[in-house]
């Protein structure tokens, strides 16, 4: 297991946000046209995030409250959850480019009488549900059908298809395995292996009745839609992972990460291209054609699990934004 795996994780995943925030919706020869070879990127000066490390935070911070009083239980992570997404809405700081289905439900979820299943967007599958969720992995003493409910509700709040759950579910399971120190050589294997063990196993304590939402038969078809998707983009990773070059953009490979199965793949490809290299993993991740920001602050999360907090340079560390709230939370779970 990792030294401080959750602050190695929590502060891999600011420093990517950081990183990708400046290079997000530009093409990789206009990023190395402005910030030079890729392999090369410095921090930029301040080190702002996006709304990634802040909705990251936010359910770190939801996680904290909801298991403050005993074990974590869907309606009071639900309560904390959405307590904490209203906030960020609100929030003056919430100015860094949201997603649209992110701010469209937490507008809804506002409304405090409204179920939260009528807020959720069952059509959207964006990676806002995912680049968000490294806390559930990192948080200690969870079972694994906590894990797994909890990274699938805090993605339904705001994304409710499924494959933006399966991707969720699979995102933390990742995180939650590289922390015990899983070999990432055979890391995609055991996602594959896990994402077919629950393929149709509709989590109802913590997600209710969503499925309704949807045009399924039945909650069991509902989620394997969203599994197979994550099944195929699994397959298109296990690939890549050996054959792609380190020098080409990974978003051709395992796409550009605007939705939820792809930020996952890619994230994931950056960090297996360099497993012992972090900030390599995190330049590369930064330096695309996608969404370099969710891209980058995924692989930062998947590395800094795996390497644990002496990943990351203090120089880089040192000036992040949120630093404090990073640490603070990565602190009390790594003890």
């Amino acid at each position: 297991m990792s030294a401080r795996a959750a602050t190695g994780a929590l502060l891999g995943l600011a420093l990517g946000d950081a990183l990708g925030y400046p290079a997000e919706f530009k093409t990789v020869p206009l990023i190395l046209s402005e910030f030079g070879p890729w392999r090369e990127r410095e921090l930029p000066r301040p080190a702002r995030v996006s709304d990634d490390t802040q909705m990251t935070l936010a359910v770190g911070r939801a996680l904290r409250t909801a298991t403050g009083h005993g074990a974590l239980a869907p309606q009071g992570l639900e309560r904390a959850l959405r307590e904490e997404f209203v906030a960020w809405y609100r929030s003056p700081e919430n100015d860094r480019a949201p997603g649209a289905t992110c701010l469209a439900a937490c507008d809804l979820l506002q409304d405090a009488r409204r179920p939260w299943q009528d807020a959720s967007r069952t059509g959207s599958k964006g990676c806002g549900a995912n680049m968000r969720v490294a806390p559930i992995g990192l948080a200690p003493g969870l079972s694994g059908e906590q894990r797994a409910g909890a990274a699938q509700l805090q993605a339904a709040l705001t994304h409710g298809h499924p494959t933006a759950l399966a991707a969720s579910d699979l995102t933390a399971h990742a995180v939650h395995l590289l922390a015990r120190g899983a070999d990432p050589a055979g890391l995609v294997g055991q996602l594959r292996s896990y994402a077919l063990d629950h393929r149709t196993r509709y989590h109802h304590a913590w997600l209710g009745d969503l499925w309704t939402r949807a045009q399924d038969p039945d909650p069991e078809h509902f989620i394997a839609r969203g599994w197979d998707e994550c099944l195929a983009v699994l397959e298109r990773l296990q690939r890549a992972a050996r054959t792609v070059s380190p020098e080409t953009d990974p978003c051709l490979a395992t796409g550009q990460g605007w939705i939820a199965e792809e930020a996952l793949a890619t994230g994931l490809l950056c960090f297996l291209l360099f497993p012992g290299e972090p900030l390599t993993a995190l330049r590369r991740a930064a330096c695309t054609e996608g969404d370099s920001d969710s891209l980058a602050c995924l692989t930062g999360a998947f590395a800094g699990a795996w390497l644990g907090a002496n990943a990351w340079p203090a120089g880089w560390t040192g000036r992040i934004e949120y630093r404090e709230s990073l640490s603070a939370l990565g602190t009390l779970w790594d003890a």
